[in-house]
């Protein structure tokens, strides 16, 4: 799940049946003739029955991404928002523990911030179905998103080399927006240890996620060991999102819903719920074509100009 604009990259066609439809009328004579001693003319009934036919709409390809791209490049705006964020998370983390110093009451607090580190996986998860699925790179405020996350399928390695505050500025500006009115007013140990613990993991979320496409060779011993202990994402785990059907393991922070979520096809029950409601069909339904394709690194993506 990439949150940031990486490359304008191709989306596929509108998925929007009721209103991307050409709605066309065949029409079928069906005769009947009535048996007497004398013919008679034989009378002729119309039948309209729609057809839905889909309209052919032709992209432009678009040229791959090169490793010098300026936008893989973090800059200072991106390394402000950075540390607020993470500033605004730690100043949570500080006051849960103090509250809970002051209190003698370690147990809820420790609870809340578990509770909140599983549900920023569940969240990652929801939102990255979400935005895979639906829009595209027109649509009001999250276009800019969907048509990352979206063209990601195309070139995953692309979040590998991108610089840390450029992947994560993003998120950190919506954590501080979020975060920083509750450490100036909320003192409670349990709110604020869930929320740093939320707030932190999602904040993160882009970082564990392009953990999982780097090689284990490339990661910090401590990296690989939260990978294999099931505390963030796997690198294997998360190559299954990226195979077909594509439609699978779309939570990056642990991983833990992926398996639940799939098994009990959660979001295909909400996929035919926006369907049969909003009559909008997810790219998943679609056969998966280039645009779900991964294309390897060519040798003027990897070597810098």
């Amino acid at each position: 799940m990439s949150i940031l604009s990486q490359h304008k990259f191709i989306t596929r066609s509108p998925t929007h049946v009721p209103t991307n439809l050409c709605r066309r009328s065949r029409i079928i004579s069906s005769s009947t003739t009535t048996t007497t001693t004398s013919p008679k003319p034989k009378s002729t009934r119309l039948s309209i029955q729609p057809r839905f036919e889909s309209p052919t709409i032709t992209a432009t390809p678009i040229a791959p991404p090169i490793l010098n791209d300026p936008s893989l490049k973090s800059t200072w705006s991106h390394r402000i928002w950075v540390a607020a964020g993470c500033t605004t998370v730690f100043v949570s983390l500080a006051k849960a523990v103090v509250a809970s110093a002051d209190s003698h009451i370690w147990l809820q607090p420790m609870l809340a911030g578990y509770i909140g580190y599983i549900l920023a996986d569940l969240g990652s998860g929801v939102y990255h179905w979400g935005i895979d699925n639906y829009g595209d790179a027109s649509t009001p405020v999250f276009g800019t998103q969907i048509e990352a996350f979206q063209g990601h399928h195309k070139w995953p390695w692309t979040i590998t080399r991108r610089q840390f505050a450029n992947n994560l500025h993003a998120l950190a500006r919506v954590i501080t927006f979020f975060v920083l009115p509750l450490d100036l007013v909320c003192n409670d140990a349990v709110i604020l240890g869930f929320v740093s613990l939320c707030a932190g993991c999602i904040m993160f979320s882009q970082q564990f996620h392009a953990w999982a496409h780097s090689t284990k060779s490339k990661l910090p011993p401590l990296v690989v060991a939260l990978q294999d202990a099931g505390l963030l994402v796997s690198r294997s785990q998360h190559a299954d999102h990226h195979r077909a059907p594509y439609n699978n393991n779309y939570c990056i922070v642990s991983g833990v819903w992926n398996e639940f979520l799939d098994k009990n096809k959660v979001f295909e029950a909400l996929e035919m719920v926006f369907y049969f409601r909003l009559g909008v069909r997810p790219r998943s339904w679609s056969d998966p074509d280039s645009e779900w394709t991964e294309e390897i690194e060519s040798t003027s993506q990897v070597t810098p100009h």
